[in-house]
C-alpha cells in the first residue's frame, strides 16, 4: 500500500475486516480513504491515534451525521433522515451531550442493571430449550439475534408483537447507511417511537422508557424528540452489538478450542472472556464519525479542517503494539484496555448491559451443551454489508 492519496475501500473491507485493518494500520496510524459506501474519511486504525481522536475535543461529533447527509445527497437536497435523530448522543458535543448523558447514565449502570439477571436468564433458557435436541441450529436466529431484542424491547416496554418490526428497522438503519431505505426507517420508527412515549406519558408502566419519559433532575426532562433520540440509541446499541458479541464470541471459541475448554474448566474466567470476545471479534467495525474543527496534526499526520474522520475499533483493538500476540484469543489476557465500546465522552451508555447478557448467555449456552461445533466452513462465512457493525450474515452450529 502506499501513503499518498485517498485509497478507495472495496467489499474485503467488510469480508476480511482484520486483514485490511491490519495492512492499513501497518501502512499508518491514519490514512485518507473512501469507505465501500462512497463516503471519504480519514481512517484511524493505531490504537493511541485511536484513544487521541476519541478524546481530543478538535474532532467534534456536533451534528456530524448532518454533514454527512449533506455531503452524500448534496447541499440542496432534502434530507430522507427524520430529524429527531439528530438529538441522539453520538451526534452531539458538550454541553448538550453532558445534559443528555446525564438525564440517562444512571439507569445503565451496573448497579440498576443487577435485577435483569433472573429474566435474561430466563430468556436465555427458553432459547435453548428451543434449540435442544435439533441436529444443528441457524445460531443468529435462534439465539443471538432473539435474546438481546427481547431483552431491550422487555425493558423498554415496547410491545412484543413489535419486535420483529424493530429488528427490521434496526438492520435497515445500520447497513443502509445515506441510503433513501435506511431514511424512510429512520421516520417510520420515529413515528412509532412518538406514538409510544405519548402512550407511557399517559399511562406509565414498569419499564424504562416510562422511567424516561417522567424522569425529571433539578427540574430538567427529555423533550418528545430527545426521548426518541436516546430510545433508538439505546435500542440499536443495545441490540446490534450484544448480537455480534454472542455470535463473534461462539466463532472465536470454535476457531480456538483450548479456549474453549478452559472457559468450560474454569467459569471463573467468564467476565474475563467477555472482554476478550469484544476485543477479538469486535462488534463495530467503525465508530461514529466525527469531524475536525480545525487543522489536526496527530500521529504525524495532517488532517485538514473540515474532514470526517472515523475509527477502526476491530484494527485498533489488533495492534500489535498495545495487545500481544492480538490475534489470538486469549481468554487470560487481563482485562481493560479494548476499545469495543468505544472511548471518551462517547463510551458506550449500554456496556454493563451487553457485558451482563454476555455472561449469561455463553454462561447457560455452556452449561446446557457439552458440545458445540461450528458447522459453517470458513469460506461459506460472510458479513453483513456494513460498515458500522461487524455481525455475520449466517453462522449455522451443531449443539449436544
Amino acid at each position: 500500500m502506499t501513503t499518498t492519496g485517498p485509497l478507495e475501500l472495496g467489499a474485503d473491507f467488510i469480508q476480511n475486516a482484520h486483514v485490511v485493518g491490519a495492512a492499513l494500520r501497518e501502512s499508518a496510524p491514519i490514512r485518507h480513504v473512501v469507505l465501500p459506501s462512497g463516503l471519504p474519511v480519514w481512517l484511524v486504525t493505531g490504537y493511541e491515534a485511536a484513544r487521541t481522536v476519541a478524546t481530543d475535543p478538535r474532532f467534534s461529533s456536533q451534528r456530524v451525521y448532518d454533514r454527512m447527509h449533506r455531503m452524500v445527497l448534496g447541499e440542496d437536497e432534502e434530507t430522507p433522515f427524520s430529524e429527531d435523530f439528530a438529538k441522539n448522543l453520538l451526534n452531539l458535543d458538550p454541553p448538550e451531550h453532558t445534559r443528555l448523558r446525564k438525564l440517562t447514565t444512571r439507569m445503565f449502570t451496573s448497579r440498576a442493571i443487577a435485577p435483569l439477571r433472573p429474566r435474561i436468564e430466563q430468556i436465555a433458557d427458553e432459547l435453548l430449550d428451543d434449540m435442544a435436541g435439533r441436529e444443528s441450529v441457524e445460531f443468529l436466529e435462534a439465539y443471538a439475534y432473539p435474546l438481546p431484542i427481547r431483552v431491550i424491547t422487555e425493558m423498554l416496554g415496547v410491545p412484543f408483537s413489535d419486535r420483529d418490526q424493530f429488528t427490521q428497522w434496526s438492520k435497515t438503519m445500520v447497513d443502509g447507511g445515506a441510503s433513501e431505505a435506511a431514511g424512510a426507517a429512520t421516520m417510520q420508527m420515529a413515528s412509532y417511537l412518538h406514538g409510544l412515549i405519548a402512550a407511557k406519558r399517559e399511562t406509565p408502566a414498569d419499564d424504562l422508557l416510562s422511567q424516561l419519559v417522567h424522569m425529571s433532575e433539578d427540574g430538567d426532562q427529555l423533550s418528545s424528540s430527545e426521548l426518541v433520540a436516546v430510545t433508538v440509541v439505546l435500542l440499536i446499541g443495545g441490540f446490534e452489538t450484544t448480537v455480534n458479541l454472542i455470535s463473534g464470541g461462539i466463532l472465536s471459541l470454535s476457531r480456538h478450542t483450548d479456549q474453549l475448554a478452559l472457559l468450560r474448566a474454569d467459569r471463573s474466567l467468564m467476565a474475563n472472556a467477555i472482554e476478550e470476545f469484544l476485543r477479538h471479534e469486535t462488534p463495530n467495525i467503525l465508530s461514529s464519525p466525527r469531524y475536525t474543527t480545525e487543522e489536526v496534526e496527530i500521529a504525524g499526520v495532517v488532517i485538514p479542517e473540515g474532514e470526517f474522520v472515523m475509527v477502526s475499533w476491530l484494527a485498533a483493538n489488533r495492534d500489535p503494539a498495545r495487545f500481544t500476540d492480538p490475534d489470538r484469543l486469549d481468554i487470560t489476557r487481563p482485562m481493560g484496555g479494548h476499545l469495543a465500546f468505544g472511548h471518551g465522552l462517547h463510551f458506550c451508555l449500554g456496556a454493563p448491559l451487553a457485558r451482563l447478557e454476555g455472561e449469561i448467555a455463553f454462561g447457560r449456552l455452556l452449561d446446557r451443551f457439552a458440545n458445540i461445533e461450528v458447522l459453517s466452513a470458513v469460506d461459506d462465512l460472510r458479513w453483513r454489508d456494513s460498515t458500522v457493525m461487524h455481525g455475520l450474515e449466517s453462522l449455522v452450529v451443531q449443539l449436544r
